[in-house]
């Protein structure tokens, strides 16, 4: 080789180097910021040493009070219990939102809040079974137009008429209508009008409204206005469904009629200008990652998961055998030079403080003592707490125990989670 082509080799190795070096990716991190710092101390005079579920109350109670000025006069706010299982933290919101409607979607948790004086709309359609239990078991049978059974389909229905006969029970019905995500519930006149006719046809049985779900709405890519359309489908979806509904039954229908949609991803798009009356709200509330949306940004995270560092390795490796691809790691991202092992993890949460931090797609997760890696900006060391924050808050608001609830600086009460239900 010349030494010309010697040099335009080396040219090339150095040009390749220097563009690997300005692509690696640049070191980042901090160490908590003051609310996560004033949360640490207020977690350590609490004696709290393992994973707890923190609430914020002062931002709950901020975040509920602007849900129901959002909502305004035009519609009621339905709570949805899965979405904050816990009686204690349920009877917070509901007193702060000023609302007796209550969405449940378990027997167990029914049969826990049907002994108040809520107005129940099931959230989801329960196996006959499940309604023949309740009202074998339950310590209290509400009054009827306080608990409404969710059924979608003339099946259903004609099983839940042979249990009010059976039984001789008074049971209020609400429909269930496909407004454009597919999930199930009525999807054409024919099987509404079949349905109608198996009402008409039992006095125990008594129409209570409808419920119209649209999660889809603000899930699907926003393309030529694809998401303004699903929301337009929606919503003359519901409105035909209820115009037949109001044609067949005429003058049983009465102004307490249940007419629901929403939830927390969409409550925002409904203004009292349509048939629909009442709109659900739960996971908004506490806000999860998962309802980081353009629509929620006026509500603040609410809810964190909060868990020690039991091990700080000055620097990440992997297990024997393979610890190369540790040294490849470090040496390519600076972000992952240090190793934090935490009490469990592999929660359905994100590291949120200190900043920079994550878990490693190397060494994978644990529900022991997850691995999160950092550029050591972070200034971590053992017994400091790391912070999550849920991406959702049904299921996981049951993982830990009593919730920790934080005000003015301190850990004040702790809230009773109901039990893990599906």
């Amino acid at each position: 080789m010349s030494q010309l082509q010697r040099r335009t080799v080396l040219g090339a190795l150095g040009a390749g180097l220097a563009g690997a070096l300005l692509a690696r990716p640049g070191r980042v991190g901090a160490p908590h910021a003051a609310y996560f710092t004033d949360l640490t101390r207020a977690l350590r005079e609490a004696g709290i040493a393992t994973p707890t579920l923190v609430i914020d109350r002062q931002r709950l109670h901020a975040n509920v009070q602007q849900i129901v000025k959002n909502i305004g006069a035009r519609m009621q706010l339905r709570v949805v219990a899965k979405s904050l299982p816990s009686v204690a933290l349920i009877n917070e919101v509901l007193a702060l939102a000023h609302t007796d409607r209550l969405m449940l979607f378990s027997l167990p948790q029914l049969m826990q809040l049907s002994t108040g004086t809520h107005r129940i709309l099931l959230g989801k359609p329960m196996p006959v079974a499940a309604a023949a239990r309740f009202y074998r078991d339950s310590k209290a049978r509400p009054p009827t137009e306080k608990l409404q059974w969710l059924v979608d389909t003339p099946q259903r229905l004609a099983q839940y008429r042979d249990l009010a006969q059976q039984q001789r029970l008074d049971m209020a019905v609400n429909f269930e209508i496909d407004v454009g995500l597919h999930r199930g519930g009525i999807a054409s006149a024919q099987s509404l009008q079949e349905m109608l006719a198996i009402l008409q046809s039992e006095p125990r049985l008594h129409w209570s409204g409808l419920m119209g779900y649209d999660a889809h709405v603000s899930k699907i890519p926003d393309i030529a206005g694809s998401r303004q359309g699903a929301m337009d489908h929606a919503r003359a979806t519901y409105a035909a469904y209820a115009q037949q509904v109001k044609a067949t039954l005429g003058a049983v229908i009465t102004q307490d009629a249940t007419f629901n949609a929403g939830g927390s991803p969409t409550y925002r798009l409904y203004d009292g200008s349509g048939i629909e009356n009442e709109v659900s709200v739960g996971s908004a509330m506490v806000k999860g990652v998962d309802f980081d949306t353009p629509l929620l940004a006026d509500l603040q995270p609410a809810t964190f998961i909060a868990t020690p560092v039991l091990k700080a390795q000055s620097r990440f490796q992997m297990p024997y055998g393979v610890e190369v691809l540790g040294d490849a790691a470090r040496l390519w991202d600076r972000n992952q030079d240090k190793a934090y092992f935490i009490y469990g993890g592999n929660w359905l949460a994100d590291p949120v403080s200190p900043a920079g931090l994550s878990g490693s797609g190397l060494y994978g997760t644990s529900s022991n003592q997850q691995v999160l890696v950092g550029s050591g900006l972070q200034d971590l060391k053992v017994d400091d707490m790391v912070f999550f924050r849920p991406r959702q808050s049904e299921a996981v608001l049951q993982q830990f125990g009593d919730i920790a609830v934080y005000e003015g600086g301190k850990i004040v009460q702790f809230w009773q989670p109901m039990a893990a239900t599906a």
